[in-house]
């Protein structure tokens, strides 16, 4: 209690005048100069008495307490219906949890009305004698007087009280059944526990709050991959703090007294239960001997304490066994395990990153008996400043997990769930049956979207509850079994109804209610509730103590006030989901709708998954039986507005969260089971681009069930999708009415190509151009691509490049090439580790194949040798090659003579790239030559990086003012240098000069060239687009690179960042940008 308070002094009660001196002023004035937590502590201790003091006077206390403004008259109401009911202790409890959530304020207000009523109600009158008799710190004394604790030198014999406590409390299981018979099942804990993996870091996880959609076998791989790769250990619960790991951990991470763990898990997997069976080792003496006493609270219990407090009495709230003994406890702080479960849950924000920490002494706790927040507390043991030497356990949700990240924590965990045989092994437990097991586990392996929710244990729970009696009752049809997740709830929803419900007048409106504060909670991120969230929607509190409302919403009676949560925040989503069908008006729908839509990080997506699988009568129908028909206006807002969204989404796929609302808006659309309606929205829809959006498997199988409403998609661009061997096999069915196919960066291997070859053979078959880049393909996968190339008659542009095909593979492909049923204009093997070896075969194929016209073989190592055996192909009045790629060859002026001497013959080849080659400037001059010829058909001209420099520009230069047809010259990362520029300003000039495109980037430029460049281009007719970045072009040239600009009046654009510009210059540049219409400048 407040130090030196003088009982004879005038009290200054706030809720009576400031003058009061009655017989009550004395207690008045104690009440008014306690501090908050004062208050709480003495709220907490004489709990069980003032429920049962207030029982005769429950009516005049809560007409108190709302006359001061305390209660609304809403709550007011719902304590005296109570009262009226006959409910006298409900209403006694909700009354006393109300004021524990309004906090100090109304606590103060609260024990002076019981001053106003002590004289009425005589159990009142005896605890206030009780206060004021232990003079002015009564709270410690009472508790003193109270505690049966023994002595200090007694410890042992609260240890094992405390072990006993927490044996009984943590030793078994309630289960909420939803079935007729064994509604609650009792199970012992040590039968139901998953297996949790220990890594290093904190996994990267970027879904959303429910993560229900996250695949299960995606998550599976995950695991499997970083096991092999030894990055991740997976231990039993006895070992996160066991020393022999805790220092093989620590050796990452600095050196701190004691250690710190985090363990997280996605809703429902199992993290307070491995805190329970944490607690429930240490009770039974199997694990953890090195520590003397485990201490676990939630931070959802937490939440009730809104006032300062010292450890000590927040360990005496929840355990007050301890009495005066708890003091001797910091003798020994290694002996002490601190687990808080659920920070995500926890109200007041820990943010280890807060500097006001360091600069503000006040905001960090280091003494068991100092008053502070409780977030300080917290806080300050989890960073060893309070109680250096503990050992501290702290659990969450992966959503909060960014607030940890810089917390000392040495040890870092993630339950994973279920994987492989460990579902089955679930419902072989769950059912008696084995075949009814048998049966549900083979309707899940079937059904890709069920499938995805049973890694997670409280997800199969659900599965196995509304899955069963569809395999046990005769009466239930086999084809009624749920097949999308929204069906799936609905029967579970509907069992609890069917199955637990006592008659109440209109359920109906109770869940319309309950979905309003459903929808709140997931707007405000709340998961928690209190009796004033329930009154403030109209419900009532004691509502949920018995019958089916109470397998919805859970009420949590680990503190006294109480509070409600949803089973699950999946359940909450539903429920929320389901309301929006149960109001009898919809007319905001859509702008509901449109608004959780825009959220961005998630937390209505499964929100907006139930609404659009509640429109589908499939999963209407069971809960229409009993709350009667949904609104059909509901259903058709819901449709009209996914056909919106739709239309907006496609034409707007920029950047990745565009590509997100799209694939969700295709899951909407499946989630509904409406096939006219995913018809009406994508039936039309050619092309779909989701590049760079990483997809798991159940995106696949959505995508999959999308497309195949369609007749045919002329586009589809998965590239860098990550969609691996398993995300192929859901979408392999379809893939043959694509036209262009993007798969370049998937992870594909060689059995993803033999699986995309299922594709390529289906007569059907309409794909024309397919990339499958960067995919890990070698000669292996060849033989089955190989054959396709010969039946396949659609086919035409075959992109390879950078995999490992090698020589090998490449002689197996180009035996196809020869086929004259082979249909590929366009053959793509750049970065193959191809060399010199495999020149003969592709040589034959280029002298043979009348369609081959553009063969991409940059980035290999076919050297000299390899490009004049090629040349002989080339000369070949047979070869029909257009466009030649032979960037990085290791190709020298030696065998540049024979390429470019082919020139002359070959009437067909345009377009030519040689970037990255040592030709030199001997090799240029060589070229040049050939490109003054008439006969030389070339458009195109690769020549960056070939060693040119200003000696040899003179004859390029030449060659230019001559040729007529090329179009496309790069010169970038050369030696060009202003007298190169010079010389090739000359040929700019020249009227049969075509030059559209020039690169001159990367190549030692300076002022000095810039007025010559200028004069040139502004007599051009032909330049479309200058590259001149990476530079060293300074203000001096600003003038004349405006003057360019300005009188080129081919110029479309002009690339100059990355020069010596200062910002004054780059804005008399920026100025240039849109001089004309369509006129681009790039700083």
């Amino acid at each position: 209690m407040a130090e030196g308070t003088n009982w004879e002094e005038e009290p200054t009660s706030s809720v009576r005048s400031k003058t009061d001196t009655g017989p009550n002023s004395t207690i008045i004035n104690f009440f008014t100069k306690c501090e908050d937590y004062q208050l709480f502590l003495l709220t907490q201790f004489y709990w069980d008495e003032l429920e049962q003091a207030v029982e005769k006077g429950v009516d005049e206390l809560s007409s108190l307490l709302t006359d001061q403004r305390v209660f609304s008259g809403q709550e007011h109401r719902q304590i005296i219906n109570l009262e009226e009911k006959g409910d006298i202790s409900e209403s006694c409890k909700l009354l006393l949890s109300l004021v524990m959530e309004k906090g100090s304020g109304a606590r103060l207000v609260m024990w002076e009305s019981f001053v106003k009523m002590r004289h009425g109600v005589p159990k009142l009158d005896k605890m206030l004698k009780e206060i004021q008799e232990h003079g002015p710190d009564p709270l410690d004394s009472m508790r003193m007087c109270r505690s049966k604790s023994k002595a200090p030198s007694q410890l042992k014999v609260v240890q094992q009280k405390h072990k006993q406590t927490l044996w009984v409390q943590t030793e078994t299981l309630r289960v909420n059944t939803i079935q007729i018979k064994d509604k609650v099942k009792i199970f012992q804990l040590v039968d139901r526990y998953a297996e949790l993996t220990i890594h290093s870091i904190v996994r990267d996880r970027t879904l959303g709050e429910h993560e229900l959609l996250a695949s299960g076998r995606d998550n599976e791989q995950w695991r499997e991959t970083h096991l092999l790769r030894k990055e991740l250990e997976t231990i039993q619960t006895d070992q996160l703090f066991q020393d022999s790991f805790c220092e093989r951990m620590a050796k990452r991470f600095r050196k701190i007294s004691g250690s710190s763990a985090a363990v997280s898990g996605i809703p429902g997997i199992g993290k307070t239960t491995m805190v329970q069976k944490i607690v429930y080792d240490w009770a039974t003496g199997k694990i953890y001997p090195h520590f003397q006493f485990v201490f676990s609270f939630k931070f959802r219990d937490l939440n009730t304490i809104d006032c300062r407090i010292n450890l000590r009495n927040l360990i005496l709230i929840f355990y007050p066994y301890f009495g005066n003994v708890v003091k001797e406890l910091w003798k020994n702080p290694e002996g002490l395990l601190f687990i808080f479960d659920g920070l995500d849950e926890f109200k007041d924000r820990i943010d280890f990153s807060d500097n006001r920490r360091i600069t503000e002494p006040q905001s960090m706790c280091t003494d068991p008996e100092c008053w502070c927040e409780v977030s300080d507390i917290v806080y300050s043991l989890i960073q060893h400043k309070l109680l250096p030497g503990c050992s501290v356990l702290v659990t969450s949700r992966p959503t909060a997990l960014h607030l940890l990240e810089k917390a000392e924590i040495s040890v870092w965990a993630e339950i994973l769930g279920f994987v492989g045989d460990e579902r089955k092994e679930y419902f072989n437990r769950f059912f008696e049956d084995q075949a009814v097991a048998s049966a549900v586990c083979n309707h899940l392996e079937e059904n890709e979207i069920l499938y995805t929710m049973c890694y997670n244990p409280s997800y199969c729970l659900m599965l196995g509850l509304s899955l069963g009696p569809f395999f046990t009752q005769r009466d239930r049809k086999q084809q009624e079994v749920p097949k999308t997740i929204t069906q799936l709830y609905s029967y579970y929803i509907y069992n609890i109804l069917k199955n637990h419900g006592r008659e109440i007048e209109n359920p109906r409106d109770v869940l319309l209610k309950l979905g309003e504060i459903a929808f709140t909670g997931i707007s405000e991120k709340k998961s928690v509730f209190g009796n004033g969230d329930l009154i403030e929607y109209n419900l009532q509190p004691s509502q949920f103590l018995s019958g089916y409302l109470m397998e919805i919403l859970e009420r949590d009676v680990s503190l006294q006030s109480g509070v409600y949560t949803f089973p699950h925040l999946t359940i909450q989503q539903f429920i929320a989901a389901l309301a929006q069908f149960l109001t009898p008006d919809p007319a905001d729908i859509r702008k509901l709708l449109t608004e959780a839509h825009s959220k961005n990080d998630g937390q209505f997506e499964l929100f907006l998954h139930f609404v659009f699988g509640l429109s589908s009568p499939e999963a209407a129908q069971p809960l229409e039986e009993l709350l009667g028909q949904f609104l059909h206006q509901t259903t058709y807002q819901v449709f009209d507005w996914v056909k919106e969204r739709f239309i907006g989404s496609i034409g707007n796929r920029v950047n990745e969260t565009e590509k997100r609302n799209l694939l969700n808006t295709f899951q909407y659309v499946i989630e509904s089971q409406n096939e006219a309606l995913t018809q009406a929205t994508m039936g039309s829809e050619r092309t779909l681009t989701l590049c760079g959006l990483r997809l798991t498997p159940i995106n696949c199988t959505v995508l999959s069930h999308v497309i195949g409403l369609c007749d045919k998609i002329r586009h589809l661009d998965l590239e860098y999708c990550y969609i691996q061997f398993e995300g192929l096999q859901r979408l392999v069915s379809i893939l043959h009415k694509c036209r262009e196919l993007r798969l370049k960066k998937n992870n594909l291997g060689d059995p993803g190509v033999k699986l995309l070859c299922v594709a390529l053979r289906n007569p059907d078959c309409k794909i024309q151009d397919i990339g499958l880049e960067e995919n890990e393909l070698t000669d292996s996968c060849v033989e089955d691509l190989a054959s396709v190339l010969i039946t396949n008659v659609s086919l035409t542009d075959l992109k390879l490049g950078y995999n490992r095909l090698g020589d090998s593979g490449v002689k197996q492909l180009t035996m196809a090439l020869m086929n004259p049923n082979c249909k590929i204009k366009t053959l793509g093997l750049e970065e193959n580790r191809l060399t010199d070896h495999c020149a003969g075969d592709l040589a034959s194929t280029l002298s043979t194949n009348r369609s081959l016209t553009d063969l991409k073989l940059g980035f290999n190592r076919l050297g000299d040798s390899g490009v004049k055996i090629l040349c002989v192909a080339l000369r070949n009045p047979d070869c029909k090659l257009q466009t030649l790629w032979l960037y990085r060859n290791d190709i020298t002026v030696y065998s540049a003579k024979d390429l470019f001497a082919t020139l002359n013959t070959n009437q067909s080849l345009e377009i030519l790239n040689l970037n990255q080659n040592d030709l030199g400037g001997l090799g240029v001059k060589l070229l040049s030559e050939f490109l003054r010829k008439p006969e030389c058909k070339i458009r195109k001209l690769g020549l960056s990086a070939v060693g040119l420099t200003d000696s040899y520009v003179e004859d390029l230069a030449s060659a230019l003012s001559t040729n007529q047809l090329l179009t496309d010259l790069n010169l970038g990362y050369n030696k060009v240098g202003d007298a190169g520029v010079k010389l090739l300003s000359v040929a700019l000039k020249n009227q049969n000069c075509t030059i559209q495109e020039l690169g001159l980037n990367n190549n030692s430029l300076t002022d000095s060239c810039t007025e010559d460049l200028s004069s040139a281009l502004s007599r051009n007719r032909s330049v479309r687009v200058l590259d001149l970045k990476s530079n060293s072009f300074t203000d001096r040239s600003v003038p004349a690179l405006r003057y360019l600009i300005l009188t080129c009046r081919s110029l479309k654009s002009i690339r100059l960042c990355e020069n010596k510009f200062r910002s004054k210059g780059k804005r008399h540049l920026e100025l240039m940008w849109g001089s004309r219409p369509g006129m681009s400048v790039t700083l």
